[in-house]
């Protein structure tokens, strides 16, 4: 582990995070929603500039609604287009990736929501201003030392910060899980090299904006060209893959502009500017622990994904949301095993969904079609073994809402559920019935009460502020005792918790 210099003056906070990506903005946002002190900090100069991460699956879509951004990332994005197959400069068939389905009453975002990463990252930049936080760009961490009291960085221009917990939010060559001389398990998931650009096109480029296009025969390799959102519109993602194992993409502007007039119809007099390019090749890998100690890794830093079935960045995401609540409530005076929970139940979604993602690049590199449906879309993680999880109830049919499981959106009562969840408090929820105890009546929970609803039966829910249940009984029964087990907020005062319905 890298040492810290003490000497320097040390600037103070609750919780440091490392790297203003999705991941981290999430959790200063949360954080900052919270009440809690917790310093972003970014080693370039800006936010991140490229689409890369250019779809918000309807899980992490009802993370943003908590959140309380979904109506300027809907503002900002767009659906998904059907796909459209060249051969050569002919136009072919057009088919659907996605497998298309409706909203409704208890999943609300049903399809995932074309974004660029840049515009998504503008939102929750917004976002965490508007609740007072901001971002330290150009803070290069150096050092790195922990003990039992906390954790000291030091940063290249000399600074330094001390602070209760570090949050890894760095990507996958996270300079915070290197310096923890944490290992990633892994495997290559192609060997192939591939380029992701984002491309201005003329108005009079031969691809309408209207359709994802793909040269799967293109010579030296398979092309995509994706519409995006932005302002003044003819922007696009492209991605190549080389056949050459050994090449080297050129990701300079004249580059991608050669790549482009090769392999499809377009020419370089279509292209009006490469705002962004990388390379990559595409590896599937886990890290061996997400805590050490006072430091925890999240997103990139801990999981790193082939972008096939647009899994990685809503991931991140959803790290960063499991671990915000449980670090505030920490912070307030719950019991510090409840950061080991954190590890206990992301990293089992995240193995999981590597795989998915592994899957679904491998069956289309071999030249497979791959409609993306239920299982990208996330609303089936659940953490019923996890530690924090308590099902009271008896002999449950087998399709029963449990504990551990999402909880559901819809509207009774006059309530609509996802508002009732929205914000840092827990919710308990009943639904058809009578509490059969007295409600417990703690800081932060709040009461609510609806009618009987058949996405949840009949009984008594409570709804942990990331959105899941984690606790249920046919009665309010227990209910208290689980909250003091954990340390969820304090006995309210005169008058009681504040109540909704």
């Amino acid at each position: 582990m890298m040492r810290a210099d003490t000497a320097v003056p040390v600037t103070t906070t609750d919780v440091l995070i490392v790297g203003a990506g999705p991941t981290g903005l999430v959790l200063a946002a949360d954080l900052a929603r919270r009440g809690v002190r917790a310093l972003l900090v970014e080693r370039a100069g800006s936010l991140f500039p490229g689409s890369r991460g250019k779809g918000l699956q309807p899980r992490t879509q009802e993370v943003l609604h908590d959140l309380g951004v979904m109506a300027a990332v809907r503002a900002a994005g767009t659906p998904y287009p059907k796909m459209l197959l060249w051969e050569g400069d002919e136009p072919g068939q057009e088919w659907d990736m996605l497998t298309r389905t409706e909203p409704t009453e208890q999943v609300p975002y049903a399809d995932g929501w074309l974004i660029p990463q840049s515009r998504t990252q503008a939102v929750l930049y917004a976002r965490l201003r508007e609740l007072g936080g901001e971002v330290r760009f150009g803070a290069c961490l150096t050092g790195l030392e922990q003990d039992a009291a906390g954790v000291t960085a030091t940063f290249e221009d000399g600074a330094a910060v001390r602070a209760g917990y570090v949050v890894a939010a760095d990507g996958g060559r996270s300079t915070v899980r290197r310096a923890l001389g944490i290992a990633m398990t892994g495997e290559s998931v192609d060997a192939k090299p591939m380029l992701v650009a984002d491309v201005r096109t003329t108005p009079d480029a031969p691809v309408p904006g209207t359709h994802w296009h793909v040269w799967p025969k293109a010579p030296g390799g398979g092309v995509a060209f994706c519409p995006l959102p932005s302002d003044g519109g003819r922007l696009f993602q492209l991605a190549a893959q080389f056949a050459d194992e050994s090449a080297v993409p050129d990701t300079s502007p004249a580059g991608v502009t050669q790549l482009l007039a090769a392999r499809t119809p377009l020419g370089a007099e279509h292209i009006a500017e490469v705002v962004w390019a990388s390379d990559f090749r595409a590896r599937a890998a886990l890290a061996d622990r997400f805590r050490a100690g006072r430091v925890f890794l999240a997103g990139d830093a801990a999981h790193v994904h082939s972008p096939a079935g647009g899994q990685g960045l809503n991931t991140s995401v959803q790290d960063a949301y499991n671990l915000s609540w449980k670090l505030a409530a920490v912070l307030s005076g719950a019991p510090e095993g409840l950061l080991d929970t954190y590890e206990e139940e992301r990293m089992p979604v995240a193995a999981d969904i590597l795989g998915i993602s592994t899957r679904i690049h491998r069956a289309g590199a071999a030249g497979k079609p791959v409609q993306r449906g239920a299982e990208v879309q996330q609303l089936g993680i659940g953490y019923r073994t996890s530690t924090l999880t308590r099902e009271t109830r008896a002999d449950l049919p087998e399709e029963a809402l449990r504990a551990g499981d999402r909880a559901p959106d819809g509207r009774r009562g006059g309530l609509r559920l996802f508002d009732a969840f929205r914000g840092p408090h827990w919710t308990l929820l009943c639904v058809g019935t009578e509490p059969g105890a007295p409600l417990p009546e703690r800081d932060g929970v709040r009461p609510v009460r609806i009618p009987a609803y058949e996405a949840y039966g009949t009984g008594v829910f409570l709804v942990r502020p990331d959105g899941y249940v984690a606790w249920a009984g046919e009665s309010a029964r227990g209910v208290a005792e689980y909250l003091a087990e954990f340390g969820i907020g304090e006995p309210a005062g005169a008058g009681g918790a504040a109540g909704v319905g």
